[in-house]
């Protein structure tokens, strides 16, 4: 295989992880969002450094999958801003360059693969709705994606014939095909067995770790917040806001929020 196709060259994609500046590559400023009167969260504020690994965590209904979905544009914010890099996406404007949106893939909770495809027309859909690529070019680059997740030799399979996690992972190669720089999970881990989940999130750290791609998740998942985040956001919907922002292992072990507390020390 012409290992030149991928959009990444092999020497900048074997530096990458070195050449992390920390830098933020997501913004959200003081972003309020909610359905028609009812405001689910408010005057939000944070940043999300080039190549972290950034959890957002709380108890169901505080608001964690409205958040996900301002992030990715499909809830406008009733204020507030978000920007990727130097270029604001949200509020939405005609002006927003489809080329910064491409530098997002998206992994839903429920995989969201066509049932009618095979994995491997699966993870081309993106090429082909987005690239001019030859199809040979994008017969390699879906082998390529098909293999970091370990799923080589599968590209004829329909979803029904996989496992779950196994569509979990064909549903982030599919996430990975356009090369984003960054990668938004909404509860990766969700209906998979222990000894499954901890497969998914080792593939999850592997892409972090050795293609630099920054990462947002949105988990309730105690283990997998421990494993592969390296700072957390804490959101509750009484404060409509952030209760609590630092490394989960620090405040698993320090915090004197009872609510945080609470969470972190479930069995």
């Amino acid at each position: 295989m012409d290992k030149r196709v991928s959009y990444r060259a092999v020497a900048e994609t074997a530096s990458l992880h070195e050449k992390r500046s920390g830098e933020p590559i997501i913004s959200v400023r003081e972003v309020t969002v909610g359905y028609g009167e009812t405001i689910i969260l408010r005057n939000i504020s944070f940043e999300v450094g080039e190549g972290e690994v950034l959890a957002v965590l709380g108890r169901s209904g505080c608001g964690k999958s409205t958040l996900f979905k301002a992030m990715i544009g499909l809830v406008e914010p009733v204020s507030g801003e978000i920007f990727i890099g130097a270029e604001r996406v949200m509020p939405m404007s005609e002006g927003v360059s489809q080329g910064v949106l491409r530098r997002i893939g998206v992994l839903f909770q429920s995989g969201a693969l066509f049932s009618s495809m095979t994995l491997a027309e699966n993870v081309a859909f993106p090429l082909r709705q987005f690239t001019n690529l030859p199809r040979r070019n994008i017969e390699q680059i879906v082998f390529l994606k098909l293999s970091e997740v370990g799923l080589a030799g599968r590209e004829k399979l329909l979803p029904s014939e996989l496992s779950g996690g196994m569509q979990k992972r064909a549903a982030l190669a599919r996430a990975m095909a356009l090369d984003p720089r960054i990668l938004f999970f909404d509860e990766p881990s969700a209906g998979l067995d222990p000894a499954t989940s901890a497969g998914l999130d080792r593939t999850i750290m592997k892409i972090n770790e050795t293609l630099g791609t920054t990462i947002v998740m949105v988990t309730h998942e105690l283990p997998s917040i421990l494993a592969i985040a390296d700072r957390v956001i804490m959101l509750d919907a009484e404060e409509k806001g952030v209760i609590a922002e630092g490394n989960p292992h620090e405040l698993k072990q320090h915090s004197e929020d009872p609510r945080v507390r609470e969470f972190f020390d479930r069995s």
